[in-house]
């Protein structure tokens, strides 16, 4: 799903697992999170981050990821570095996390957007 632009159909499925009673796992988000990111669509790909954190999953390292490439690849740089700042705030739902070279990467990403 996350290929090809099909983030709206990423979307729909996720209503429809939860309509059925099923709950999304961690991977599921991640992968919706990554059709919204690579589609543009990062204010949707945060907002899936944000009903994750409200239902109680744990975002781990490739959410984070995730989340600040597709900050990155729209000019929001400021968030993208804001989220990568957030593993050392303290109640931050990614406090704690270890950055990756992936983390590294994107973070220097967002920087050279910044100019």
């Amino acid at each position: 799903l996350s290929r090809g632009g099909q983030w709206k159909k990423a979307l729909e499925l996720i209503d429809s697992m939860e309509d059925q009673g099923l709950k999304p796992d961690v991977i599921t988000m991640n992968t919706a999170i990554s059709a919204c990111s690579k589609a543009g669509q990062w204010e949707k790909a945060l907002s899936l981050l944000e009903s994750m954190i409200k239902h109680g999953l744990k975002p781990d390292i490739v959410t984070l990821n995730t989340a600040i490439s597709g900050c990155t690849k729209k000019g929001q740089w400021k968030r993208a570095l804001e989220l990568f700042d957030s593993v050392e705030q303290l109640g931050s739902p990614f406090y704690g996390l270890r950055p990756d070279l992936i983390t590294i990467n994107s973070a220097i990403s967002a920087c050279s957007k910044a100019g």
